[in-house]
């Protein structure tokens, strides 16, 4: 960032996170974001707003929403407890089907048949799949 220290401009935010100055006026209309005003009405960041903008980020990495981002950040929200649970479910389930998936690459690198799906071992890993009776069939019906 430009300046050498709080309070930042909305530009000088948005540069250090590499993220259009609209993104945060978004997220401050949808009340992820209060940056505080000067005389001017120039929203001025202070540590606390970057810190937020970091936890935005990172938590839509990791794949939540930004209502799941809003319970996140906010203790009061109703229902806060079931929105993350529901998360970590999903990031189990991702998980899990990311396991599989490198098992399955692990598999096909040293596998002597030249298509995978004709090698016997790897036939028999994925016959739950084939059988519809897998985690996998089961999470994409």
């Amino acid at each position: 960032m430009k300046s050498s220290g709080p309070p930042w401009s909305v530009g000088e935010v948005a540069e250090r996170f590499g993220l259009e100055t609209h993104v945060l006026r978004y997220w401050e209309e949808v009340g992820l974001l209060a940056p505080a005003r000067d005389p001017a009405g120039r929203r001025r960041y202070g540590p606390d707003d970057v810190v937020r903008v970091g936890v935005i980020l990172s938590s839509k990495r990791a794949g939540m929403s930004l209502d799941q981002v809003q319970a996140l950040l906010d203790a009061e929200a109703e229902g806060r407890r079931e929105v993350l649970t529901a998360h970590l479910a999903e990031l189990d389930r991702r998980q899990a089907e990311m396991e599989r998936s490198r098992h399955m690459t692990e598999h096909a690198l040293a596998c002597t048949a030249h298509d995978i799906a004709t090698c016997p071992r790897f036939r028999a890993h994925l016959q739950d799949v084939v059988d519809g009776t897998g985690r996998w069939a089961h999470a994409h019906a």
